[in-house]
C-alpha cells in the first residue's frame, strides 16, 4: 500500500506499482469504441502508461494533452491515457481538443487494472479512482519505469518517463 496526497491530506492506494525489471500485469480496458484491449493488443510497442483520476480534472486533462504533444515525436511508442471515466467521457475530451497520439482506455467495468497495478485508491474523496502514475513498458511489456505521484494535484515527471525509453 503506497501513501500518497490529495490536497495535503494523507490517502492510500490498494498495493504497490509493479516493480521495474518485472512483466507487466495483463488488463482489460475499454476503449472509446466500446471494444476490449488487453496488454497484448500493444506487445512490439513501447508502453507509456498515463494513469489519472479523471480526464475531466485541470491536471489530469493536461497530463493528456502533454503526452500527446510528447507522443508525437517516439518511435514505436503507444501512449495509453487510463482512468475510470466513461469511454465517452474520453471521446468527448479527445475531439474537443483535437488530441490524436494517444489511447484513450477506461477501467470503468471492473476495475482490475487498479487493483492489479496496485494504484486504485481505498480511501479519501477520489476513493475507488486511480491514483496519479506513470508506467512504462518496453516492447515486450516489461516494466522499465514507474512514478507515483505523491500529491494527486501535481502532473508526473514527463521527461523522466519518456527518458527512461532512450
Amino acid at each position: 500500500m503506497a501513501t500518497i496526497t490529495f490536497k495535503g491530506s494523507p490517502v492510500s492506494t490498494y498495493g504497490e506499482l509493479p516493480k521495474k525489471g518485472t512483466d507487466a500485469p495483463n488488463f482489460r480496458l475499454t476503449a472509446t469504441d466500446l471494444s476490449s484491449k488487453s496488454l497484448h493488443d500493444f506487445l512490439g510497442h513501447n508502453v507509456v502508461m498515463n494513469i489519472f483520476p479523471s480526464v475531466d480534472t485541470g491536471v489530469c486533462a493536461q497530463s493528456v494533452r502533454t503526452f500527446n504533444e510528447k507522443a508525437s515525436q517516439l518511435d514505436n511508442t503507444k501512449v495509453l491515457c487510463i482512468s475510470k471515466d466513461l469511454p465517452f467521457a474520453f471521446s468527448r475530451f479527445c475531439a474537443a481538443e483535437g488530441l490524436d497520439n494517444v489511447e484513450s482506455l477506461s477501467d470503468f467495468r471492473d476495475g482490475n487494472f487498479g487493483k492489479s497495478y496496485g494504484l486504485t485508491l481505498v480511501d479519501g474523496p477520489l476513493e475507488a479512482l486511480h491514483s496519479r502514475c506513470v508506467v512504462v513498458l518496453n516492447d515486450k511489456a516489461e516494466v522499465i519505469y514507474t512514478e507515483q505521484v505523491s500529491e494527486i494535484g501535481d502532473e508526473p515527471n514527463y521527461d523522466a518517463a519518456l527518458k527512461s525509453l532512450s
